[in-house]
């Protein structure tokens, strides 16, 4: 009996040129899109120019040394990390717990789907500006709605202090926890449920099946909303400029603020490519690390 298999290996090499022919309009969008970009902020990195391009003149490693000793950088670097660890931590806990509830069968299950990923599916300038105008402090819904019940002393210029601010942009990370909650519900779908039905007739309760089987269950899982959630850290510009813009006085404002800043506010289109060049390397840096604790902990 013929092999079915033994016609596919005949012809490896016309195999590798059927997939490089659908490959290659990919290949050429990632190579003007991607390493055309890369290549300009390579290149304008090391000069001082405005966004004329005119008469830019070669500065060598100036605009590194220049965007790693400036104090807004620095902070803007730790607010990313800083949002990255409380998505994270809001992930793995309330994005589990949620995914878990609505994957037992809750009623309106549906409905709450909908109310979790509804910031994940429409762009979140939209959403992120509809969550700044709420905090505005005079016609803001926020402040508007205490005030009518009776609780106007706990209205806030919440994004004028440091504290309110930062604590709007935690309560906006919090409700982004769509996605994570999509990916623990499509990996719980295939999960064993042998497994805690054997726990159950053990008697084990409901914390120790949360706890002790279903988290570790999903590690892999984990490690990939981890991941997701880190890296997303660094291209949450449109979250954080048009929810509080980085106010007040660019407390709150990350990378991407900081390079938006300098590129159109300031015209420092050199400056900027710098700091936009020691941002992919962060992220980079960031992906190799969690590439490499996720290989060593593989058995």
């Amino acid at each position: 009996m013929r092999d079915p298999h033994a016609r596919r290996s005949r012809h490896p090499g016309r195999a590798l040129g059927t997939a490089a022919l659908f490959l290659t309009p990919l290949l050429v969008i990632y190579a003007v899109y991607y390493l055309y970009a890369f290549g300009f902020l390579a290149a304008t990195s090391t000069t001082r120019s405005t966004l004329s391009f005119v008469d830019a003149t070669d500065v060598g490693w100036q605009n590194f040394r220049l965007v790693l000793t400036d104090a807004v950088f620095i902070r803007s670097v730790v607010n990313n990390l800083l949002f990255a660890a409380v998505s994270i931590a809001v992930a793995l806990t309330l994005g589990f717990f949620l995914a878990v509830v609505l994957a037992s069968g809750v009623r309106l299950r549906r409905f709450f789907y909908a109310v979790f990923l509804l910031p994940s599916l429409i762009p979140l300038s939209l959403f992120a500006t509809v969550f700044g105008r709420m905090l505005e402090t005079r016609d803001g819904a926020v402040n508007a709605t205490l005030r009518a019940i009776g609780l106007g002393s706990l209205s806030q210029d919440w994004l004028g202090e440091p504290g309110p601010a930062y604590a709007a942009l935690f309560v906006l990370l919090v409700y982004l926890v769509g996605l994570p909650v999509m990916y623990y519900t499509s990996d719980l779908s295939t999960a064993n449920t042998a497994i805690l039905e054997s726990a159950l007739l053990d008697g084990a309760s409901t914390a120790q099946m949360y706890r002790l089987i279903l988290f570790p269950l999903l590690r892999n899982t984990h490690k990939t909303v981890i991941l997701s959630v880190l890296l997303g850290s660094f291209r949450a510009f449109d979250i954080v400029f048009f929810s509080t813009k980085g106010d007040p006085g660019g407390r709150t404002g990350i990378t991407g603020t900081y390079v938006y800043n300098a590129m159109l506010g300031e015209g420092r289109v050199g400056y900027a490519s710098a700091a936009a060049v020691i941002v992919l390397v962060i992220a980079l840096a960031v992906s190799l690390v969690h590439l490499a604790i996720q290989r060593s902990g593989r058995p």
